[in-house]
């Protein structure tokens, strides 16, 4: 029997970095640089609470919208972290990590063939679940000129009637990069003539160094056309208990959560009670994990400079991108053969979109000695590509 697959998924390539890194499955001593995922071990006090939730029977469906005891922290720490003001039963969705939230949001807003707007290099999916939902992505390539960053007269250049709104990410994977509130505050005033939604992923907003991380709700007139959408993968290190949410006009949060009713149903309950413990409890913990990534950054910036591996510091994050163009390779070739030669994996900078050609994404989620090791490795690589 001939089976049909549907034409938007034949043509959607797959993941670029999963493509990759199905390399590395079975080799020995490998130091990878590449997965997404912080080293650490969700901590114990959230792990506990997760564990005696199943002892005490909790292992039930939630309500679609999720647990109202942790919509109600969500609410509460946007609030005094922020100053944002939602409301707990109509205005936020729990959802399965953020890429779900992602998707929903993408489905829940798009008519067929519209466009949203994806600055690139961006993370892999934004692309791909544009697609699925029936869009059109538009991609605006930014720079390292620019700092990789999407600049108001590019953004001016978007602003017509068939685009339906626009993907921020920041602090960004996979450059590390993000916005101050001054370089907000001037994409905000131009979408504010506009009528593009925002939908603003902001996973990584806790881990940002050396300024305060300003949500895009916050800003003047902002609030009632962004999906705010954020979780506990990275900061509380909770990646596999896939908690993510959404914070957004009622309308929106409505629409999402049909979508979320017949695909997804909610999210595991588990997850959703470690998780209001990690409200509760885990501001301490945060900051531990930060100050440690913070000192991994340096070491990594440093050594890859060093080596002429140009990279600007990141501001946030735990992803570094630099450039690789002086060893004449591409970065699929360069990706392989630190790979094969020196067993050191990260990804391709394509995999992040065509802007990424010459560059590679670093993660230093991973110990300081194995990020020293890796540093050593590079260099001895680069040293045998010049000899």
């Amino acid at each position: 029997m001939n089976i049909k697959i549907a034409k938007r998924v034949r043509e959607m390539p797959p993941s670029g970095i999963r493509e990759f890194f199905d390399l590395v499955i079975g080799m020995d001593d490998v130091i990878s640089l590449g997965v997404g995922e912080p080293d650490f071990d969700t901590p114990w006090h959230i792990r506990e609470t997760g564990i005696y939730s199943l002892e005490k029977g909790f292992t039930s469906y939630t309500s679609n919208k999720g647990l109202r005891e942790l919509r109600v922290a969500i609410a509460a720490h946007l609030k005094s972290r922020h100053g944002l003001l939602y409301d707990p039963d109509t205005e936020i969705l729990v959802t399965v990590g953020v890429s779900e939230g992602v998707d929903l949001a993408v489905r829940a807003l798009l008519e067929r063939d519209e466009k949203f707007i994806v600055p690139q290099p961006s993370y892999v999916s934004y692309g791909p679940e544009v697609l699925m939902a029936g869009g059109t992505p538009v991609y605006i390539e930014t720079t390292e000129a620019q700092g990789f960053k999407l600049t108001p007269e590019q953004l001016r250049r978007h602003l017509h009637r068939s685009v339906r709104g626009i993907l921020l990410n920041y602090p960004s994977n996979p450059t590390g990069v993000s916005y101050t509130r001054r370089e907000l505050e001037k994409l905000a005033a131009l979408l504010r003539q506009s009528d593009l939604m925002v939908l603003s992923d902001e996973i990584y907003g806790e881990l940002t160094y050396d300024y305060e991380h300003v949500p895009f709700p916050a800003l003047p007139g902002m609030k009632e056309r962004t999906v705010y959408l954020n979780g506990f993968s990275k900061a509380y290190a909770m990646t596999g208990w896939r908690i993510g949410y959404a914070a957004g006009p009622e309308g929106v949060i409505d629409a999402m959560t049909k979508i979320h009713q017949y695909t997804m149903l909610c999210a595991p309950i588990t997850g959703q009670v470690a998780a209001c413990e990690a409200l509760r409890h885990g501001a301490k913990d945060i900051l531990e994990m930060k100050r440690e990534y913070a000192r991994r950054r340096t070491l990594v910036h440093q050594r890859l400079n060093q080596m002429g591996l140009t990279c600007a510091k990141p501001d946030g994050a735990f992803y570094i991108f630099p450039s690789i163009k002086t060893s004449g390779l591409d970065s699929k070739t360069f990706a392989r053969r630190l790979l094969e030669q020196e067993k050191v994996a990260a990804v391709p900078g394509t995999a992040f979109g065509r802007v990424g050609e010459g560059y590679i994404r670093i993660s230093y989620a991973s110990s300081y000695e194995n990020l020293k090791e890796a540093m050593d490795r590079i260099e001895r690589f680069l040293k045998q590509l010049k000899s």
